[in-house]
Parts: structure tokens; C-alpha cells; sequence
């Protein structure tokens, strides 16, 4: 797949947006390409413990190529060292989904903290963007909700505002398919993906075989195959959890580095997200094919329209 030409970039961190009953005030990280206007924005949650200094590879990768990137800094980041006793700790998972909304509430504040960038968002082309509990969290927005003891949907946390998402290593259902660590220290994990109606790519890696679930690496698949409207899965061949190093070049958490598969996947979500908010882009169907022609593909990629089963 070419390469499509790549903008300087430009960061400031961190940006603080006030955050009444947090605990924390919510700190942001904004990276964008030096020059262009109208740039689509994505908001991308990290995975645990991990922060908005966290995932270069993909931030930087997007701002290059025209996006807007905001990450924000989560409760459960390791750089604010939450006691595990805090009585935030059994809610991080929804103040996470709030943390996403009120960036996106602060669109303004954030691209004026930004030298030159005010006035450059189109604050119409948003999408977000998340890598394992990131992902979790991301996908409430799309339309996902949490079952309760009882299997009943929770609160709708979507917005609106959000017209796409890619979720990296989205974990799937909970009940019988949790460890038993899993369902007791991690009770949202319990996702009903049949709201999820958002369009969004997931991405899997074919060995990612988590400790959380008694599942092996088709958990990570249920996101795709259990909700509707247009969707579409990478699957990333020899893939652990870290995809090949999406949370940064050579950090201890990764143990399936790969440069070539690092690649592919910033490839391909960036053409994913092009053509997903920019209609009529063909970024995607070019990279799609691109990847099904390639001599020995370093992944698959399927795919559903919203009247179309798994």
C-alpha cells in the first residue's frame, strides 16, 4: 500500500479541562498537523494504566496525515497511582466514558491551547478510537451498553456526535466466558454489543489469548460479529495484544513487536478513518483491496453492511 504524504506535527500537553467531581482534573494531550483546515478529529482512549503519552505509533501516525488527535489521561492511568482501595476505582469504568464526552464537550478549549490550530477542527467529522479497555470504553459510545446480575441493558451512553470508531482489541462478552478473576474484580466487562449500531472497525490479533476470558482469541471478535450496522474486522495474523506495538516502539507490554504489522495497521486505520468521515473517500476500498491482492497478507480484513449478518 503507498504511502500518502505526511504533515509536520505539532503537540501540547497537558491541557486541563476542569472536571468537578472527578477527583482529578482531566488532562488532555492535542496533536495535529501543522497546516489544512476542516481536520476530522479523533478521540482515542488509552488501555490500562497507560496515559496520553501513550500510543505514538497510532497518534502521531493519524496527526500526520491530517487528523486532530486528543488523548485523554484516564483515572486508572499509572502516572496518577490510584489506590486500589479509592472508591473511584469500581466506577473508572464509566467516569472513562464520561472523560471521552467531556473532551469532546471541549472541542473549542482544546484546539485554542493549541498554537494556530483554532478555527482548523471540523467539529462535524469526530470519530474515537480505542485499544483494549480503551476500546471498551470507546464502544460506549458507539452504542454498546453493560449488562447488569441480571442480563438487562444499562444506561445508552452513545453520542450523537460520534460517526465512527476504531476499537483495538475490543474485549467481548462477559457471564460464563469471564475468567473467574475477571468476574469478580471486573463486573462491567459484561458488554451487550447489539446497540453498538455505529459504524466502526475492530481490529483482532489471531493470538491474542487473554487471561480475562475462558475464551481464546475470538473473544476479541464478538464486538464484530454480535452488533449491527456497517462493520468491519482486521484480523492481524500472529497478533498478540498489543497488535505489534501500538502502545509505543519497544515498551516492555509489547511482546509481539512488529514492525511490518505495526505498519499495516496504521495504514488501514488511517484509510479506515478517512473514508469513514469523509464520504465518498476511497481510501478504504483501495486499501482493502490492496491488502486481499498482497502475495503474503499480514492480515484479513470482513466485512457487513447494516442489513447484512456476520
Amino acid at each position: 500500500m503507498p504511502a500518502s504524504p505526511t504533515a509536520p506535527v505539532v503537540s501540547v500537553r497537558p491541557v486541563v479541562l476542569p472536571a468537578p467531581g472527578r477527583g482529578e482534573d482531566l488532562q488532555v494531550r492535542v496533536s495535529a498537523p501543522a497546516t489544512g483546515d476542516h481536520l476530522p478529529v479523533v478521540v482515542l482512549s488509552h488501555g490500562h494504566g497507560w496515559s496520553m503519552d501513550g500510543y505514538a505509533p497510532l497518534a502521531d501516525h493519524w496527526a500526520a496525515h491530517g487528523f486532530a488527535v486528543l488523548q485523554p489521561t484516564h483515572l486508572d492511568s499509572r502516572t496518577l497511582a490510584l489506590p486500589a482501595d479509592d472508591p473511584r476505582t469500581p466506577h473508572i469504568w464509566r467516569i472513562r466514558v464520561e472523560d471521552l464526552r467531556r473532551v469532546i464537550d471541549s472541542l473549542d478549549v482544546l484546539e485554542a491551547a493549541l498554537p494556530g490550530l483554532a478555527g482548523r477542527l471540523d467539529h462535524d467529522r469526530l470519530a474515537v478510537a480505542g485499544h483494549s479497555w480503551g476500546a471498551h470504553s470507546a464502544s460506549m459510545l458507539l452504542g454498546a451498553r453493560i449488562l447488569d446480575a441480571h442480563g438487562r441493558p444499562g444506561q445508552d451512553l452513545s453520542d450523537r456526535r460520534v460517526t465512527a470508531g476504531v476499537l483495538l482489541a475490543l474485549p467481548g462478552t462477559g457471564g460464563q466466558d469471564l475468567s473467574p478473576f475477571a468476574a469478580e474484580h471486573l463486573p462491567f466487562m459484561n458488554p451487550a454489543f447489539e446497540f453498538m449500531t455505529t459504524p466502526a472497525l475492530l481490529v483482532a490479533g489471531d493470538k491474542d489469548d487473554s487471561p480475562l476470558s475462558l475464551r481464546g482469541p475470538d473473544w476479541f471478535t464478538d464486538g464484530y460479529h454480535l452488533s449491527p450496522g456497517d462493520k468491519s474486522l482486521l484480523t492481524l495474523f500472529g497478533a498478540e495484544h498489543t497488535l505489534g506495538g501500538v502502545a509505543g516502539h519497544q515498551v516492555a507490554e509489547t511482546t509481539d513487536e512488529s514492525p511490518e504489522r505495526l505498519a499495516l495497521l496504521q495504514q488501514l486505520t488511517t484509510a479506515y478513518l478517512r473514508s469513514a468521515l469523509t464520504p465518498g473517500d476511497p481510501a478504504w476500498p483501495a486499501a482493502r483491496a490492496a491488502l486481499e491482492s498482497a502475495p503474503h497478507p499480514l492480515g484479513r480484513i470482513d466485512g457487513k453492511q447494516a442489513d447484512q449478518p456476520a
